[in-house]
């Protein structure tokens, strides 16, 4: 390969590889060095490539000394690294100890071996730059949303093509029951971002809470702006979720801004999570009212807070309204659970009674 087509290679690679031209660079040099060392037993060469025309120099680097560090003689071979002021002088007359004195060398042929070793730190130092880069670009993505291609899948995974990347998303982060089609786009949450293995790896899901929080601002402005405020979100993936609002400003309904009108805007979310529910429920600063909110649509519910501390909470309620307040196989109470972080007990009067549950210090 001649000089301009080593500059036209590394050109390409930089631009493939969406890498500074002067990490590559900076990495050939380094690898050139350690190659001419390691053939020759010379250490002070310093390497220099023209980024225009590929031509590459050497330089031996001595630095300009009184005395040397070291007494032993060098081998008759080798350049020290260190050069008397009186011989530097000879080359550079005004020169001071301290400083170093260049000269420029004729490269021998590096061989085989260090060709090699040249490329691998070549490759590596590309690696190396290409992993920051790619880095630099998706670090900040972790809890975002992102739209992808699904490329491929194998027993447990789809890929997802992200631009300079794929993220794995694993068959169980999908919303239960639904099917992906291969080359379709798909919407992703990106639960995890790992950067300790030995290339970046990026986790993706459709069934993570985050997934429909991102969802909703995406849909509504108001959430966005902060008109409206998202306190909570808690969700059973693919069947149901709940989302707790409030907004500051008492003139704006935060639940109408959610569900928009004739529900237009709950439901695109709706049809993208494949169906699944979504319950819009009032925040409200205190935790009874909140609790009443969160059970809903159980409606005549009293709420006891048992213990403000630990965050437990008794709900009282009887006919239809318990079996809503519990909902089916206990999910409507579970999600409230979540949604409130306080954990929500499910009774009527009579078991109240029966269990002589002492309300004396609750507060309700």
């Amino acid at each position: 390969m001649n000089e301009k087509e080593f500059v036209k290679a590394l050109k390409a690679i930089c631009e493939e590889k969406k890498i500074d031209e002067g990490i590559i660079f900076d990495a050939m040099k380094t690898a050139l060095e350690k190659a001419y060392a390691k053939n020759t037993g010379l250490s002070n060469i310093r390497i220099d490539i023209d980024k225009q025309t590929g031509k590459i120099k050497g330089y031996s680097v001595q630095k300009v000394v009184e005395e040397y560090t070291d007494e032993d003689e060098f081998d008759e071979d080798e350049e020290p690294v260190e050069i008397l002021l009186e011989d530097a002088k000879k080359i550079v007359p005004d020169i001071k100890v301290g400083e170093t004195i260049e000269e420029e060398v004729v490269l021998k042929d590096f061989g085989r071996v260090a060709t090699s070793t040249a490329k691998q730190i070549l490759v590596q130092k590309v690696r190396e730059a290409e992993r920051e880069s790619i880095m630099s670009e998706f670090e900040d993505k972790e809890g975002e949303l992102l739209v992808g291609t699904l490329e491929r899948e194998d027993a447990n995974n789809y890929y997802v093509g992200l631009g300079r990347m794929d993220g794995i998303l694993p068959k169980k982060e999908l919303i239960k029951g639904e099917k992906l089609e291969m080359g379709s786009s798909v919407k992703v949450y990106v639960s995890k971002i790992d950067n300790t293995g030995k290339s970046p790896l990026i986790l993706l899901s459709r069934s993570h809470y985050g997934f429909v929080k991102r969802l909703l601002e995406n849909e509504i402005p108001e959430l966005n702006d902060g008109t409206v405020i998202l306190y909570s979100v808690a969700r059973d993936a693919g069947s149901r979720s709940k989302i707790a609002v409030y907004s500051e400003d008492t003139n704006v309904d935060a639940i109408g801004a959610c569900i928009g009108e004739r529900g237009s805007r709950i439901n695109r979310i709706t049809n993208e999570l494949d169906g699944e529910k979504i319950d819009v429920v009032l925040y409200d600063k205190d935790p009874i009212q909140f609790i009443k909110n969160a059970l809903s649509p159980a409606k005549e519910v009293k709420v006891y807070i048992l213990d403000e501390k630990e965050k437990t909470a008794l709900a009282v309620a009887e006919g239809d309204n318990l079996s809503l307040a519990i909902g089916k196989k206990g999910q409507n109470v579970r999600l409230a659970a979540r949604l409130t972080h306080y954990r929500i007990d499910v009774k009527t009067p009579e078991q109240v009674k029966e269990e002589k549950i002492d309300l004396t210090n609750a507060i309700g």
